[in-house]
């Protein structure tokens, strides 16, 4: 196998209108080698779209796992985001986080339905995002359960509002998610705060297993950086699509 066959990728753009965010919104698809329209796909959705094909190497990881280790090919979608109002979209205090929610579900998803060949049931999409993307994706699991069952989450941002609402379930035995954290992260700064994401993915961990959710969980040394995240992509997706 040679490194030009994995780098041979083929990534379409899209952009669609939201009416909830009142603003275009472009995704990015990756289709897997021998893409073929007249099959059908299962299908990953990430958080901060641009950021996972640019520093996850997710459509790289993604040729080297079908070509190399016998993954059923699947689609990449990456839903691009404005890093200005990233924290108003994604964390459940934002004003932008209801629209987000909904447009991701009730906008993106159909979108993608109707002009790709991806499966539509929930065992057959995985939604993934680091930091305030995993949580998100956590957030959109819950209250879109009839989409979303299975998780990647990097690094969480599991804040006390996250928390809370995931306290509030009472059965996650539907939940299928993928968690890591890196050992380094117990005091990272972002824009609202210092935080220890390494207690605050125990604590989630802690809340998704009272309620039976399955959930694969993992430490490591890292940092809060995509230097970390874009190591443990590959054992992440092959968790949901091992053949």
């Amino acid at each position: 196998m040679t490194d030009a066959r994995l780098l041979k990728r083929t990534i379409v753009k899209e952009e669609i209108r939201s009416s909830h965010l009142k603003e275009n919104r472009t995704l990015r698809i990756y289709l897997p080698p021998g893409y073929n329209e007249i099959l059908s796909y299962p299908v990953v959705y990430c958080q901060d779209g641009e950021e996972f094909f640019n520093f996850g190497r997710i459509a790289t990881w993604a040729n080297q796992l079908i070509l190399e280790e016998g993954v059923e090919p699947f689609i990449i979608v990456g839903v691009e985001v404005d890093t200005k109002v990233r924290t108003e979209e994604y964390a459940p205090f934002g004003n932008r986080f209801d629209a987000y929610l909904a447009c991701f579900a009730e906008e993106i998803i159909p979108f993608i339905e109707n002009k790709y060949p991806v499966r539509r049931d929930p065992s057959d999409r995985v939604l993934a995002g680091d930091s305030l993307g995993g949580s998100v994706s956590v957030h959109l699991a819950l209250r879109y359960p009839e989409l979303f069952t299975r998780i990647i989450c990097m690094s969480g941002a599991f804040y006390d509002q996250s928390q809370h609402i995931i306290a509030l379930e009472t059965d996650l035995s539907w939940l299928n998610i993928f968690m890591i954290v890196g050992l380094q992260e117990d005091n990272f700064t972002t824009d609202t705060g210092v935080y220890n994401f390494v207690e605050l993915n125990r604590s989630a961990k802690k809340l998704f297993e009272e309620r039976d959710a399955k959930v694969h969980y993992e430490e490591k040394d890292g940092r809060h950086l995509w230097g970390f995240w874009q190591k443990e992509l590959p054992a992440a997706l092959m968790y949901f699509f091992q053949p």
